[in-house]
């Protein structure tokens, strides 16, 4: 239990002395609001670079660089840190690329970005599989998980009633949890079938929130993309796995007169679409939304420090920052929850095995 406090203790000191906003290397500072709110926006997109703080009377910007990764004409791999931010035309096997908002750009010598009547750069791109740090934070949850599980594995193979120990006993009653109050009351005796799959996105869409509130900028669950691909996979199993009784009551519900059969199938069937879309949305508009409040608390201390003093701007923006980054760690488990529960739920209604309604 001490242990645990003083990791939560040193977390939170890192968290704020490691603030995105702790850029006053050398007398640099993002002070006005129209600098905060470009700096938060670039925190929750995605990046081929990790900036952990920037000089900005210098320009330089500290931090690590990923892996470039393109297909054009042949492979091409290189480190973003060439790129200098987008300063800099990169030049490979005669082809020049330029890094523009976020995009890589084919371009000339010159970077030259050529746009259509509403300011769209109309360049064409290369194709694109770059570490980026969504999927840097992909790689390393999956990592995590992998080893973390294994760990637990190796526990009950030793004996299936071992008590786990380390890690294994903060992951033994989530697993327990998943599967009492999600997969059983909801899928019933099939539960087992679908349990790798429910344990698999509660921890991982977990483990990434908590990611996400590290000063690094991690915001894979703030990604749409990601988001989308976790609500296609829910679709996929549900519909897949689906019986036909569940088809039945979708294009041909029984019991119903015909009039109101051939009313209801076309909604019916626009549920099994809406379903996975308000997963993707729920999970995406929370998560970012987060994101940009805590964001927005830890610049008080740099729109406020002209009228308050530099240790109650300071003080004021820890406790409210505190306060919302202690709610956002609720909102982490609650959105892994939530997003599990409603697929167990999707799934459940898909493999129940329906009686006639007469």
């Amino acid at each position: 239990m001490v242990s645990i406090k003083r990791a939560v203790l040193l977390f939170t000191v890192i968290f704020f002395t490691v603030s995105p906003f702790t850029v006053r290397a050398q007398g640099s500072e993002i002070s006005t609001p129209e600098e905060i709110t470009a700096y938060s926006q670039h925190h929750v997109k995605d990046d081929y670079y990790f900036s952990l703080f920037s000089h900005k009377a210098s320009g330089k910007h500290y931090g690590f660089a990923l892996p470039v990764i393109l297909i054009d004409n042949g492979l091409k791999v290189f480190s973003s840190a060439e790129f200098h931010h987008g300063d800099a035309v990169v030049e490979k096997d005669g082809q020049f690329y330029k890094l523009y908002h976020s995009k890589i750009y084919k371009t000339d010598a010159e970077g030259t970005i050529t746009y259509d009547e509403k300011h769209y750069p109309t360049n064409e791109k290369p194709w694109d599989f770059s570490i980026t740090k969504n999927v840097a934070g992909l790689i390393i949850a999956t990592v995590l998980l992998f080893w973390a599980f294994l760990s637990l594995a190796k526990t009950y193979k030793k004996s299936s009633n071992a008590i786990p120990t380390g890690l294994g006993r903060v992951l033994e009653p989530l697993i327990i949890y998943v599967r009492d109050e999600m997969a059983r009351p909801n899928i019933g005796y099939r539960y087992k079938e679908f349990m790798p799959y429910l344990l698999s996105v509660f921890f991982l869409i977990f483990l990434l929130n908590v990611m996400g509130l590290t000063p690094i900028g991690f915001n894979v669950t703030g990604n749409i993309t990601i988001t989308f691909g976790l609500a296609i996979v829910t679709f996929l199993v549900t519909n897949i796995k689906a019986n036909k009784g569940y088809w039945k009551h979708i294009f041909w519900m029984p019991g119903v007169p015909v009039p109101f059969k051939i009313l209801l199938a076309p909604i019916e069937l626009l549920g099994i679409f809406t379903k996975p879309f308000s997963l993707m949305l729920r999970l995406f508009a929370n998560m970012t939304a987060g994101h940009f409040v805590i964001m927005g608390f830890i610049a008080v201390i740099y729109l406020f420090q002209n009228q308050l003093t530099l240790g109650g701007s300071i003080g004021i923006s820890m406790l409210l920052t505190l306060i919302i980054f202690m709610l956002k760690l609720l909102v982490s488990f609650l959105q892994a929850f939530i997003f599990t529960m409603l697929s167990a739920l999707f799934i459940g209604m898909a493999v129940e095995e329906h009686s006639e309604h007469h």
